[in-house]
């Protein structure tokens, strides 16, 4: 390979330099066509405007509220409470330094899915039947916080 055989990189093109003279192909009005709002700097409108027609999202109906008092709990299975030992108390603090909650919300709820085969005491703010009753028939308590 010498010198004059180099060639660049296919696929790989370089920024557009926009305003940098007439041979750039970009230079004077750099692409923006002539006058206009969208040639001016700041020019433009805003996300979803139609110019001036009554635009999508408020012709559509509108259905439904969103609840401001809603409370969003983090959620544990009870097949995850086997990596604790016997006889353990569990927190959602212990459960956040395990990693088994990602972060927790307005409180912990422990739902039912799998089994429990350790004999533990959780406390939660919230348990499903189920999750109780499988705490309390490996010899646990289900204790609400």
């Amino acid at each position: 390979m010498r010198l004059h055989e180099l060639k660049p990189d296919t696929g790989t093109t370089g920024r557009k330099r926009k305003g940098r003279g007439i041979g750039s192909g970009l230079g004077k009005t750099a692409g923006r066509g002539q006058k206009g709002q969208k040639s001016r700097s700041g020019g433009g409108v805003r996300p979803g405007f139609e110019g001036g027609q009554m635009p999508l999202q408020q012709r559509l109906p509108k259905r439904g509220f969103t609840n401001l008092a809603r409370r969003e709990f983090s959620e544990v299975n009870v097949e995850v409470l086997n990596r604790f030992e016997n006889d353990t108390v569990v927190t959602p603090e212990m459960l956040l330094e395990a990693g088994c909650v990602k972060k927790l919300q307005a409180g912990l709820k422990v739902l039912g899915r799998g089994e429990l085969e350790r004999n533990l005491t959780v406390r939660a703010h919230k348990f499903s039947k189920a999750a109780a009753e499988k705490i309390e028939a490996a010899g646990g308590k289900a204790e609400v916080i």
